[in-house]
């Protein structure tokens, strides 16, 4: 009796041990990510996932990181890398919980990334499946801010679209989901409500308006983010990218 209480206290020692040092790992991570050092706060993910390569949080947050550090590189073979690794670590998340919003923000993020802002055919190769993933994303968690920004940046993007390449996207993909500035407007407000520190979604938001022909409105987004506090390594450069705007368009 004495030995088998031995053992179980032994095992669960153990596994005790080893969900504190998984969790006080994301901890740190996500700490340092609130700094922020996205390079550092990886690592620690990555630590995390070599304990438990399941935890859904970190390789959802490892696939943003992924996504945010490799659209900073000018380099295209070193953004691809970056690129690769995020869709390695989405594609990990939802393989493992297929409805979990973050893992599905995470993988809309880096198919967003990856094509949305390039032209033609690469723009529309994976509207629908961009879009499918947010859905699914807001239907698990609708106050996920993130969602409702990159549907934002979604309908931007694709109601941009021409119609030579929507008539080829037809050809090719059978088609392309309606989206407007007027719904991108919608949900980059509807981001806003959620996390009124995201800089990204103002500036965003201040390019709907603008594209909309609400100047002012627009600029006066931008001069509201001026104030705020940093909190991703390319937030100082929204700050900066919003002060030449407002030049641009007053």
């Amino acid at each position: 009796m004495k030995l088998f209480l031995t053992i179980f206290i032994f095992i669960f020692s153990l596994f005790t041990s080893y969900g504190q040092d998984v969790n006080s790992l994301v901890k740190e991570a996500d700490r340092l990510e609130d700094i922020p050092n996205e390079v550092a706060s990886l690592e620690k993910f990555k630590e995390a996932l070599k304990i438990d390569p399941t935890h859904i949080h970190a390789l959802a947050k490892s696939s943003e990181l992924c996504s945010r550090i490799g659209s900073r590189e000018n380099n295209e073979g070193v953004r691809d890398a970056w690129f690769k690794a995020a869709l390695a670590y989405a594609n990990k998340a939802i393989t493992i919980a297929p409805l979990n919003d973050q893992a599905n923000v995470s993988m809309a993020m880096i198919l967003g990334k990856a094509t949305l802002t390039k032209s033609g055919k690469e723009k529309l190769k994976n509207a629908r499946l961009i879009k499918k993933h947010l859905e699914v994303a807001l239907k698990t968690n609708p106050n996920n801010y993130l969602a409702w920004h990159i549907l934002g940046r979604w309908n931007y993007e694709i109601g941009n679209v021409s119609a030579i390449e929507r008539a080829g996207a037809k050809i090719f993909y059978g088609g392309v989901p309606h989206g407007s500035i007027k719904n991108a407007i919608m949900y980059f407000e509807k981001s806003r409500t959620l996390m009124p520190g995201f800089i990204l979604n103002y500036i965003s938001l201040a390019n709907a308006y603008h594209k909309d022909g609400q100047v002012n409105k627009a600029i006066t987004i931008l001069q509201t983010i001026q104030s705020f506090t940093v909190h991703t390594e390319d937030d100082a450069k929204h700050k900066a990218d919003a002060l030449k705007m407002i030049k641009e368009w007053q």
